[in-house]
Parts: structure tokens; sequence; C-alpha cells
């Protein structure tokens, strides 16, 4: 048995979403002809409330594209010192739009208003950089799937309007905060000038994300997706696969969640110290090695000769992330598994 947990993009598309994908229309999408693309986008942007939508084949293109329409070369975006933007799209701000960055420090990647206030310097003058922008990640990654209070979200919106600094959210995983917190989509969209969603991780769906805003900046966005080599022609076979996650796959993520929580509880009950199972609520588990006999990595290679795939994101942190594609068995063999290895790993050598 092999139970792929390293990561919710590992989903396979079920037999319904495959015949959707078979069966879409489709034009081309450069020319703005594909009806299945364009249906997708616009129902999309009505769930955040938002006028428009333009779709990506990454949420790191996505995420680009936002911060491209908000930030000026030389101009500054600051952001959590663990966030994907600034971790793992490898420089591409800086790379591809002349952006500058900052980060502050959150316990958890919890958003916390004041910390990003503290450090933020909008209008600087001639002589310094002045901070433009502020990128909000939620669910946080590397902060183990972390929501963010909305009324820190709001605490930052109300600073952020009379400095005339943009928001920025970086929502791949927002369908999951969304589901946890009850907290609106719109409610989340109206706070911010721009978003990134993506498609192909929790909801299930192979490929896509979408760049969410006003009719202006996505038009800009067209642009620059096209400049980037994002353009994509008769991407309706994929858009529809999203379509099909957006009306399908939402509400069932409490069901990750669940398991999650679940693989949580069973590491917790061997070794406290790796995780606190209170801090789990969405489809993240992760789970921190110091003091065990073995690294982060050498722990995953143990579990997946077990059957039991997962990720090491640093020398004692390893994660877990359930999906539609694990169910009630495949956790219960992977509690099973990581159960007896933890034993072994902080056996005293």
């Amino acid at each position: 048995m092999i139970v792929d947990l390293r990561s919710d993009t590992v989903t396979q598309p079920t037999p319904a979403m495959r015949n959707a994908i078979s069966t879409a229309r489709v034009g081309d999408d450069v020319y703005g002809d594909d009806p299945t693309v364009n249906l997708l986008e616009e129902k999309v942007a009505k769930l955040f409330g938002k006028e428009a939508a333009v779709f990506t084949p990454s949420g790191s293109l996505a995420n680009q594209l936002c911060i491209r329409t908000l930030v000026k070369p030389g101009e500054e975006l600051i952001c959590e010192v663990n966030s994907h933007i600034v971790r793992a799209e490898l420089g591409a701000a800086a790379a591809f739009s002349g952006i500058t960055t900052r980060t502050w420090t959150d316990p958890y990647g919890e958003l916390s208003a004041n910390r990003a206030i503290e450090i933020a310097r909008p209008n600087s003058g001639p002589y310094l950089v002045s901070t433009t922008a502020v990128a909000v990640e939620n669910t946080h990654n590397f902060g183990g799937g972390t929501i963010h209070d909305i009324k820190e979200i709001e605490a930052l919106k109300k600073w952020a309007e009379p400095n005339r600094v943009k928001l920025h959210l970086d929502g791949a995983r927002i369908w999951n905060s969304h589901i946890a917190s009850g907290v609106p989509l719109s409610e989340y969209g109206k706070h911010f000038e721009t978003l990134s969603v993506c498609l192909s991780k929790g909801l299930g769906a192979p490929i896509g994300s979408l760049m969410i805003s006003t009719k202006e900046r996505v038009a800009e966005a067209r642009v620059w997706r096209k400049r980037y080599g994002g353009g994509m022609r008769q991407v309706g076979i994929i858009a529809a696969a999203g379509l099909f996650a957006i009306e399908n796959n939402i509400s069932r993520l409490v069901e990750d969640h669940l398991r999650a929580k679940q693989l949580a509880k069973a590491c917790h009950e061997i070794i406290p110290n790796v995780i606190d199972p209170t801090r789990v609520s969405t489809n993240i588990v992760g789970l921190e090695l110091l003091g065990a006999n073995i690294s982060a990595e050498d722990f995953v290679a143990q579990a997946r000769a077990e059957g039991v795939w997962m990720g090491a994101l640093g020398p004692t942190y390893a994660r877990l992330v359930t999906h539609l594609d694990i169910d009630d068995s495949g956790i219960e063999f992977a509690v099973k598994v990581l159960q007896k290895l933890l034993k072994q790993a902080f056996v005293s050598k």
C-alpha cells in the first residue's frame, strides 16, 4: 500500500472530472474566445466579489502577475518570512519585476497586522525604498496550514488604505481557510486588491490557478502572462477540470481537515513535542523532529520504504498533507507507520 502525503498537488482526476475534461467546449484563450476558460474566470471572480480573473498554469505565475500590477520596479513588497512568494518562487519578484522584498516573522506564519505595519515604510521619498504592497498567504503553507484571523486582515486593511499600500492575498489554499473558518470567500476578497487562488491543490484539478482583481489589472496581467510565456490556447480542457473542482470539491475539504487532525493526534500521542494537534485546523501536518536520532530526510526515507510518502522541508521538519485521494484506510495505515517510526526516532542512542 502507498499513501502519498507529500502534497495535495498529487491528486488524480476522478472519472467525473475526466468526463468534464473530455466534453469541454474550447476556443483559443490567447484570443479570449475559449468559452470554458471564460466561464471559469467569471465564476471565480464572482465568488470573491471581484470584477475579473485570468487563468494561469501555476500559482507562482498568478502570484507574480498580481504583484507585478501592484508594485513598480525598485519598490517594495513585504510579507511574512516563510511566505511562498519569497521562499518558494525562486526570486521571481526580483528576476521578473525588479521588486525588492522585506519580511517580518510571525510564529506559525500567523498574521499579526502590527508586525507587518512595524516594518512597512510607505511614502519614503526619493532616497529610500517605499513599501507599496503587503502579501498575505492564507492558509500559510510553511506555517502548517495556518488560518489568519479575519480581524487581523481587517486591521491591516484599515492601516493600508490611508497609507496607499495595496494588499495581495496568496490564496493557494484559501478554500481550506474558508471551510475551516466559515469566513465567506467574498469577505476575504473585499480586503485585497489582488488575489491568487489554486485549483490543483485541495480542489483536485490537475493544473491551474487564477489571478483575480479589477478589470484594469486583469487586462494588464494578460499582457504579462503572454510576455512571460504563459499564454495558452485550447485550454478549456483544463479549465473544465477547474470548473468541476469549484462546483464539487470545496465543501468536501472538511474531510481532509479531519484526517489531518487524526494524523496529528496520533503523532502527538507517541511523541508530544513533535506536533500540537490544536494548531492543525486544515490539511497540513508539520512534524518537528528536533531531538530525534535521525534527520527529517532520513525519517521521510524510512516512511517511504514503509509505504507512507511525505516531504522533508528542513533538517528537522517533515510535512504531511491530506487530500481527496486519501481515505480513512489510508490514514489508518499512515498512523501505524508513523507511530512506529516516531518511537524508533526518539529512542536514545
